[in-house]
């Protein structure tokens, strides 16, 4: 029987998908620690965003009266659709049954979902500023999913797939080379991380500000468990990119098999990577300012124009060769 189909592998793969439910707001609150840090300020505690979900999830939820079932389903369709697409994302270990369904294209199409019920949720009632968020974040995306299957393409050319478990596999047999594609997929997907996760500087996801807003505009109208949801699911996409940058670029570490001391292993390494991206997220935001609604094309352009000079790269200089 192979071992990827055993009730262990299936309990495992259940472990890791509630491990990115359990670990995504503390990654929130390492990021917001840091960052509080480095501006000189004592900041709350790291488990600051569990408390806030604990909260809201017991508070009353309260609907607008213009506001369609739609309006009331999306939240569970987004969270449900982000937690899916984050636990097909190798965390742990890469020998999972999940594995199968561990694709590029699974991946995009299920954060996609998301974002057209969260943009559809948004117009709904018929605010102002949700429609203004709703038409913000679909412009963001245009631009983005293009840069972020462009650099994913560029690793997948390598390992012959687009399954993201193959592709970690072959970079982990692979022997340790500086590819020039490689860091230019990196660079752009990084950029299209911080774009897609309302990250500086793109967004400010602590802003108040109604008229700079492009995710929490969208959110404006929901309360309690709705938007302890929402709230839930942009932490789990977050930390979603985390990982796919962690363990697709930086794959060492991670367990290809199922032995106690790799799963180990996998889950230390991951978890001090995502530490180290936290303190790199948190120094950028400390460092750069929120720039202008109008020069996020531009920027996710140049997500674009660098994750195309990686597959220029690789087919130059690797496949011409």
């Amino acid at each position: 029987m192979d071992a990827t189909l055993t009730p262990s592998a299936w309990l495992l793969a259940l472990v890791q998908a509630l491990l990115y439910l359990a670990l995504a707001p503390l990654m929130v609150g390492w990021v917001s620690k840091v960052k509080a840090r480095l501006q000189n300020r004592r900041g709350a505690s790291p488990f600051q965003p569990y408390r806030d979900l604990r909260k809201l999830l017991f508070k009353e939820t309260r609907v607008a009266h213009t506001a369609s079932p739609l309006f009331r389903v999306a939240p569970y369709v987004v969270f449900v659709a982000t937690w899916v697409a984050a636990a097909s994302v190798p965390l742990v270990t890469i020998d999972l049954p999940t594995a199968v369904v561990a694709d590029i294209i699974v991946l995009v199409g299920l954060l996609a979902l998301a974002r057209v019920f969260l943009t559809l949720a948004g117009m709904d009632v018929g605010t102002a500023f949700g429609g203004m968020g709703a038409s913000r974040e679909m412009m963001i995306s245009a631009l983005a999913e293009p840069a972020m299957l462009m650099a994913v393409f560029t690793l997948a050319m390598t390992a012959h797939s687009t399954n993201l478990g193959s592709v970690i596999d072959h970079h982990l047999g692979d022997v340790f080379v500086l590819r020039p594609s490689y860091l230019f997929a990196f660079a752009g997907l990084t950029l299209v991380a911080l774009a897609e996760t309302g990250r500086i500087p793109a967004d400010n996801p602590s802003t108040h500000l109604e008229l700079t807003m492009v995710h929490e505009a969208m959110l404006l109208e929901y309360s309690g468990r709705h938007l302890a949801l929402m709230e839930w699911a942009a932490q789990i996409k977050l930390m979603l990119y985390g990982v796919l940058v962690a363990n697709v670029f930086v794959p060492w570490g991670i367990a290809r098999d199922l032995a106690p001391a790799s799963l180990a292993i996998g889950l230390g390494a991951i978890l001090l990577k995502l530490m180290a991206l936290g303190i790199a997220l948190a120094l950028a935001e400390t460092l750069l300012a929120k720039m202008r609604l109008f020069r996020v094309p531009a920027f996710l352009n140049l997500a674009l124009l660098l994750s195309l000079l990686g597959l220029l790269s690789h087919v130059i200089l690797e496949v011409g060769a």
